[in-house]
């Protein structure tokens, strides 16, 4: 291995240097000179060796990117006649890699003629003063032939070294990216000591709360002076165009972001005051895009409690009704979904999702319904799946339905990041606003998307 190469070399490098100075004597000193400049031609080799070693990774970064468009959108690919255009992208992209590690390898190629080069011009000068020393009688034959001996010793060792500095910087400008990310801090942390939340039981709070995205130093306002109550028990139904601030007002409830100013309660804590995980651990979410890991579906199912009785799994997986189709899969439970869940439709992802939220069991739950397109009998799942999901809980759900809306106890309007009105349905439909034009250009078009299928 390359630590145990590396103890052999330092060992013999450490013994041979003991040589050298007891034998060479003030021939040794000479070899000081040479120090300096090998440290330099390293460290300058080195550096280059990363600053490439970094522009080859984001040349194959971009071939991978290339390869994954490619692939997963193979069909829009040859609909549109482009498959020419396609394999031009990625030879380039090809050539742009070669080139980058060709410079990559020149650079570290340069170490050992540079070693070499070094070790000759140090050879032919302790030669050359070797023979005075001998001809006055300062030196042996003797000792000298063994001080030169050991200085060729010396070598390996030096040159292997100036290697090893190349090949760990070459690890260091692959790897710097992973770096730049594990060191990233999470914005979102808990003060010290910071208690747990109890068992929610009341009303989640939000008291005038503002919120900003910094982006690249400019602060881009979302919210605005947000003031809201959700009762325990109620479903609160969020609606607003698209960029309004519903995603963001919702993921304000399990802290993904801090609030700018204002504060967010529940139970009358201050989110900031609580510890993080006794926060999410009462909250069940269930996104827009379906989250699967291409692992088996129990583990999916159970994810975040791999220890849960598989009775309690099933039961999950029975109130989402996706119990049946599992069962009907050549494994079962124990079938491997694939990257994102790719060997299930839309509607049984979206099933296995509501079963995972279901297991957790958590009193709050934040929904962003999917808008994706489902055939009517897995639309009808779904929905029923969903039913199950929101019975005795919490919810805050980003809708899209006519159906949500109607079941809904309030509505939250958001426009231009602030509530532009809330009540239920038929209140805000008598008040001819915002939530009536939403209502007639989206949600009927998004319940009614198919030719025989009627609305709600």
């Amino acid at each position: 291995s390359i630590l145990a190469e590396f103890l052999q070399q330092f060992f013999t490098f450490v013994f041979t240097i003991a040589v050298v100075i007891v034998k060479g004597r003030e021939l040794s000193w000479l070899l000081l000179l040479f120090v300096p400049f090998i440290i330099l031609s390293a460290w300058r080799i080195g550096r280059r060796v990363r600053s490439t070693t970094r522009r080859g990774q984001d040349k194959l970064a971009d071939i991978q990117n290339i390869l994954h468009e490619t692939i997963t959108g193979n069909r829009i690919v040859k609909a549109f006649s482009m498959e020419g255009w396609e394999f031009a992208r990625f030879r380039n992209a090809a050539q742009r890699l070669f080139r980058a590690n060709l410079r990559s390898v020149a650079a570290a190629a340069i170490s050992s003629p540079l070693m070499d080069i070094f070790g000759a011009i140090a050879i032919a000068l302790l030669l050359l003063l070797g023979r005075e020393q001998i001809v006055h009688g300062w030196m042996t034959t003797g000792d000298f032939f063994v001080f030169i001996v050991a200085v060729f010793k010396l070598y390996d060792p030096v040159r292997k070294f100036a290697l090893f500095h190349n090949s760990f910087q070459q690890a260091i400008g692959a790897s710097s990216e992973i770096f730049k990310f594990m060191d990233v801090q999470d914005e979102v942390r808990d003060k010290p000591g910071a208690p747990v939340l109890p068992p929610f039981s009341k009303k989640i709070t939000f008291e005038d709360v503002s919120f900003c995205y910094d982006s690249e130093g400019v602060q881009r306002e979302v919210l605005r002076n947000i003031g809201l109550d959700v009762k325990a028990g109620e479903i609160l139904a969020v609606v607003g165009s698209s960029g309004a601030g519903k995603s963001t007002l919702v993921s304000l409830i399990p802290r993904f972001f801090d609030v700018t100013t204002g504060k967010i309660t529940i139970d009358g804590h201050d989110l900031r005051d609580v510890s993080v995980a006794s926060i999410r651990s009462q909250i069940g979410v269930v996104t827009q895009e379906t989250v699967l890991f291409n692992d088996t579906l129990r583990n999916n199912i159970a994810y975040g409690q791999p220890g849960i009785p598989q009775k309690q799994v099933e039961a999950a997986a029975r109130a989402a009704l996706a119990h049946d189709f599992i069962m009907e899969l050549p494994n079962g439970y124990e079938t491997v979904i694939g990257e994102k869940g790719v060997r299930l439709s839309g509607g049984e992802r979206q099933r296995i999702a509501i079963a995972r939220a279901l297991l957790k069991n958590a009193p709050i739950l934040i929904l962003d319904e999917a808008t994706s397109a489902l055939d009517s009998e897995s639309e009808a799942l779904v929905q029923s799946a969903l039913q199950n999901l929101m019975a005795g809980r919490t919810v805050v759900v980003i809708a899209h339905r006519l159906s949500t809306v109607r079941r809904a106890d309030r509505i939250a309007v958001i426009e231009n990041g602030t509530i532009a009105d809330i009540g239920t349905h038929e209140q805000l439909m008598q008040k001819l606003g915002t939530y009536r034009r939403l209502y007639e250009l989206q949600f009927i078009e998004v319940d009614s998307p198919r030719v025989g299928v009627p609305a709600q």
